[in-house]
């Protein structure tokens, strides 16, 4: 669910953004074969993607280690005894999982906008 509301706002955000040329998000993706490949944010040089098979590896990479951590795959000192599902610790630099009746309130809202964001 949270990779849903990520890639939600991914698909917004080049739409919105005058520096991307307001690329629709179903046509973003063809330009990693133009020359000039991705400027991500309309930045050249900040991530510049000619590659899809580098991209591809790269996400691969990120996100085994993200879900290694995650699933205790990984072990990391920083993270014992720290519930993994859901945030806190390192992961809440605003506290706002110190109260437990405000955090089971933000756990439900979390699944919620999750949904939304898969089915949008």
């Amino acid at each position: 669910a949270r990779w849903a509301m990520l890639g939600a706002v991914g698909c917004l955000v080049p739409e919105w953004s005058s520096n991307t040329g307001n690329v629709p998000w179903f046509k973003a993706g063809q330009q990693i074969f133009a020359d000039e490949g991705i400027q991500y944010l309309g930045f050249d040089g900040l991530i510049n993607a000619h590659s899809i098979v580098a991209t591809l590896i790269v996400q691969v990479i990120v996100m085994g280690t993200v879900e290694g951590y995650r699933n205790g795959g990984i072990a990391a000192e920083w993270a014992d005894g720290l519930d993994r599902l859901h945030p806190g610790g390192p992961f809440d630099p605003l506290g706002l999982a110190d109260d437990p009746d405000a955090f089971a309130e933000l756990k439900v809202k979390e699944i919620k906008h999750g949904r939304l964001a898969m089915f949008s």
